[in-house]
């Protein structure tokens, strides 16, 4: 090897370690709070006084996760040492090689979605029953094309919440429609990381079991119109980079809080499979979309609502991964082995460290809110982490030449 490839291979794994050992700190501070939901903010909640709770006590995942981490430990071990048994051997070796036709994909993407949206057709015909819907309808009946210029607002939510009522008779199918988008999309960029059909079904299939996806699906009050946008603006970095950039403004005009992801992206951006020169190209759009953003925002004269850093909200944000995530099971089962797994594919694989650097923003970024803003922490903001969760499964599961 030359000494400029070495040196090439030492800057990876050094990224790679880095990016790992990031994560991993906070996937462990997330995992402990499922498993002693009151240690986090017992012992670093900052000023308030809980004295009184036990630190140690136990969440009821606590030995769901332990067992399922064990034993999977177990099997790593034994499979990397060569002792399973060859049935049990050849079966993972299976699922790893395992390829379907394109024909074949787009049939198990039509079945799903199929089976999807026969069983929610009748929720999206009902209101929304959370207790902020009140309000956001309030918005939605209030808002005009004209206020694009007047101020900074969720603007593409409530256009698409209004085309929605006009055309469908319900705030709530487009929202649905989005979110059948956004099952496709995530097949689509997982299919373009891995460069395999099958681990784009699998992850797709991991967000339609999704509880958190489930439950926040059809809703108009908690619409994944910035997720899909987010999610979007990353797969058009590969696919049409110049309008990347727009699908990332749209989705802080769908909802503020994505502004947050900025970073990730431009990490995405460094270790995307694209020539150099589009990675510069498409870096320099996004700085100058920022610029946009930002002049925009300070020509109409509006604050961010930023205040002095409070630790208190930023522990209680991150200690409400204990409850928040109690309906997406495989997720809090697999979090840390997928984060173990992306480490070890980063190795021959750098995309897998921007999926680890994705994982880790998300869940960071609720207690970052919540440190520096009044805002609380809300379930419906894990969305993304699930998307990166499936995402990573079927990074894992990438095309291999060997």
């Amino acid at each position: 090897m030359s000494a400029e490839g070495k040196k090439k291979r030492e800057n990876s794994e050094l990224l790679s370690w880095t990016v790992f050992l990031a994560t991993l700190l906070v996937v462990l501070i997330a995992i402990t709070t499922l498993l002693f939901p009151a240690l986090v903010i017992r012992s670093l909640g900052g000023v308030e006084d809980y004295s009184g709770i036990n630190p140690f006590e136990t969440g009821i995942w606590t030995f769901p996760l332990l067992i399922t981490n064990l034993v999977l430990l177990g099997i790593c071990i034994l499979y990397f040492k060569n002792k399973l048994p060859k049935q049990i051997t050849k079966s993972i070796k299976f699922i790893f090689d395992f390829e379907v036709s394109a024909k074949i994909a787009f049939l198990v993407i039509l079945i799903l979605i199929g089976f999807y949206v026969v069983f929610t057709m009748t929720e999206v015909l009902t209101e929304d029953q959370w207790p902020d819907y009140n309000r956001v309808k309030f918005s939605l009946e209030t808002w005009s094309i004209t206020d694009f210029t007047k101020k900074f607002d969720l603007h593409v939510k409530y256009l698409l919440g209004n085309i929605s009522l006009q055309v469908f008779g319900s705030y709530r199918v487009i929202p649905f429609m989005a979110s059948i988008a956004l099952l496709v999309l995530t097949y689509a960029i997982t299919t373009e990381i891995s460069k395999k059909r099958f681990a784009g079904l699998v992850s797709m299939v991991l967000v339609l079991q999704s509880g958190t996806f489930l439950t926040y699906d059809t809703s108009i009050t908690y619409s994944n119109f910035w997720v899909l946008f987010y999610v979007l603006s990353l797969y058009l970095i590969y696919k049409k980079w110049p309008i990347s950039p727009a699908s990332f403004i749209l989705s802080i005009f769908s909802k503020p809080f994505t502004a947050i992801f900025l970073p990730l992206t431009l990490f995405f951006i460094f270790v995307a499979k694209i020539p150099r020169q589009k990675k510069i190209f498409v870096g320099i759009s996004y700085v100058a979309m920022l610029i946009g953003v930002a002049t925009a925002i300070e020509y109409l004269g509006i604050s961010p609502g930023i205040t002095s850093f409070d630790s208190h909200g930023f522990w209680l944000a991150f200690n409400a991964f204990s409850y928040q995530m109690r309906l997406d099971g495989i997720i809090v089962l697999f979090l840390l082995p997928l984060t173990v797994g992306l480490f070890l594919v980063s190795r021959k694989n750098l995309q897998a460290n921007s999926i680890l650097v994705l994982i880790m923003g998300v869940i960071l970024s609720q207690p970052i809110l919540a440190g520096f803003t009044d805002q609380a922490s809300e379930p419906y903001r894990h969305m993304p982490l699930i998307i990166f969760f499936a995402m990573g499964v079927g990074t894992i599961l990438k095309k291999r030449s060997s």
